[in-house]
C-alpha cells in the first residue's frame, strides 16, 4: 500500500487505578486504510516520543492507525514510587491492554513490541488470542542473559555522566531516577535471574515477525532463535546484519516497510 497524505495526530489521558496514562494515536487520512490498529509497547526507558517518527511512519506506510502510550512512571504518564514487580511484564497485558481497549474501541489489534515491550507484547497476543491478529517483536528478551546484564552494567555507568542523565529527563522529567532504577534493579536482581518468555510463547497462536539486530547489545541471536522454536504459529524471523539494540531508528524505513509488508501478508 502506498504510503498515505497525512496523518490526524490526537493525545489521550486513560485513568489507572493507579494514575493517568499519556497516549497518542496516529490515523492515516487515506481513504484506503485498516481499522486494526498497530498497539505500540515501549523498551525499559522509552516512552511515546522516544518513538520519534517511527509511529507515524508506520501508519502512513501500513495503512493502520498506530497508538503508543508511556507506562505509568513514563514519560507523561503519572509517577509511581513502589518498585516493579517481577511478574510486570505480563501485568501489562493482564492490567492495561483492557483499559486501552476502552479508551480506543479496538476489537481486534496487532502489537509491536520493542525490547522488553516485546515481551509485554508476547503476553498481549498470547492472553488474548481472538482479538490480536498479529505480533511484532524488535530486540526482545526472551530470558535473562550474561550479555543483556552485561549491557545495563555499562548503561548504569554511564548514566552517571549528568549529560547522559539530563538527555533522559528530557523525556521522563523528575520520573528520570525512578525509570533507571526500575531497569536495573528490577534486571539485575536475584528475584528476576529465572525470568524467561518460554512458558507464554506456545500460547501464541497468531502471525509473528522477529527482528532483531545481529549487534544488539543487549541480546544475542539466541533470544530470537528461541523465540521462532516456541511459537506454535507462522512466524518469520530476520536477523538484521550491522544493527543494534534500536532498529526502528537505525534503519527506520526498512523496519517500517518489513513491517508493513508482514501485515499486509497476515492479515
Amino acid at each position: 500500500m502506498p504510503p498515505s497524505s497525512s496523518c490526524l495526530t490526537t493525545t489521550h489521558w486513560i485513568s489507572t487505578p493507579h494514575g493517568q496514562l499519556f497516549a497518542k494515536q496516529w490515523q492515516p487520512t487515506s481513504l484506503s486504510t485498516s481499522s486494526i490498529p498497530i498497539i505500540l509497547l515501549h523498551d525499559s526507558l522509552g516512552c511515546v516520543e522516544l518513538w520519534r517518527s517511527f509511529p507515524e511512519q508506520l501508519a502512513l506506510t501500513s495503512g493502520h492507525p498506530v497508538i503508543a502510550y508511556d507506562r505509568l512512571g513514563f514519560g507523561q504518564s503519572d509517577a509511581r514510587g513502589d518498585r516493579l514487580s517481577t511478574r510486570f511484564v505480563q501485568e501489562e497485558a493482564e492490567q492495561i491492554l483492557p483499559l486501552l481497549f476502552q479508551q480506543f474501541a479496538i476489537e481486534y489489534f496487532v502489537v509491536l513490541g520493542h525490547s522488553v515491550g516485546g515481551g509485554m507484547a508476547t503476553y498481549c497476543a498470547a492472553h488474548y488470542p481472538k482479538q490480536c491478529l498479529g505480533l511484532m517483536m524488535e530486540s526482545a528478551q526472551a530470558f535473562v542473559e550474561d550479555r543483556t546484564l552485561a549491557g545495563i552494567r555499562e548503561a548504569e555507568v554511564s548514566f552517571q555522566e549528568p549529560t547522559q542523565l539530563s538527555r533522559l529527563a528530557r523525556y521522563h522529567g523528575d520520573k528520570v531516577h525512578w525509570v533507571l532504577e526500575a531497569w536495573i534493579k528490577t534486571w539485575l536482581s536475584p528475584e528476576f535471574a529465572d525470568w524467561s518468555l518460554a512458558k507464554v510463547l506456545p500460547f501464541v497462536q497468531c502471525p509473528t515477525l522477529v527482528l532483531h539486530g545481529e549487534q544488539d547489545e543487549y541480546g544475542s541471536v539466541a533470544h530470537p532463535q528461541m523465540i521462532a522454536e516456541l511459537i506454535d504459529a507462522p512466524t518469520e524471523l530476520d536477523i538484521m546484519a550491522g544493527v543494534k539494540h534500536v532498529p526502528h531508528r537505525e534503519q527506520e524505513q526498512w523496519v517500517v516497510e518489513r513491517v508493513s509488508r508482514f501485515l499486509k501478508a497476515s492479515l
